[in-house]
């Protein structure tokens, strides 16, 4: 007697990943908002371990008090998903800026220069601002109350 045997077509675990696209996006979203906020406050208020610098910055001072400003607001906007695209390529940016003008003059690789979180949250932020902040986010309950278009139909193919 043949044994029946069922195969489970290839596509199959790639649809189940796609069925949680949306709570993944923003589980991310808000994963990456939550901890480049916490660098913020801890930089602004000398709290979670206090800045990575040494000390708090004086209100004001360039660019590690505008820096934090941006870490604390942004992430916290990116979050909460409001405002996100805005929020994200900000964030993205100066991060971007921290690599280049901090880390990178200490070495050619992240490894090497310490740059790793600045160029890993600048692209978790870019992928963000492409992305959008999907259908779980504060931007798609304003859309939706207005009629507009969601923003997280940009993530269906």
């Amino acid at each position: 007697m043949r044994r029946q045997t069922t195969t489970v077509p290839a596509a199959a675990p790639l649809a189940l990943l796609d069925g949680g696209r949306d709570h993944v996006v923003a589980l991310f979203r808000v994963v990456v908002g939550f901890l480049f906020a916490c660098h913020g406050a801890a930089t602004l208020f000398d709290v979670l371990g206090g800045p990575h610098g040494g000390r708090v910055p004086d209100a004001g001072q360039w660019p590690s008090w505008w820096a934090a400003v941006i870490q604390l607001a942004g992430g916290l906007l990116v979050a909460a998903g409001l405002g996100t695209r805005i929020a994200a390529v900000v964030c993205s940016g100066s991060m971007a800026y921290a690599y280049f003008v901090v880390h990178q003059p200490e070495g050619l690789f992240p490894i090497e220069n310490g740059g790793e979180p600045s160029a890993l949250f600048c692209w978790a932020f870019l992928l963000i601002a492409a992305l959008g902040p999907g259908r779980w986010s504060l931007d798609a309950l304003r859309a939706g109350a207005r009629g507009n278009r969601k923003p997280h139909e940009a993530l269906t193919p």
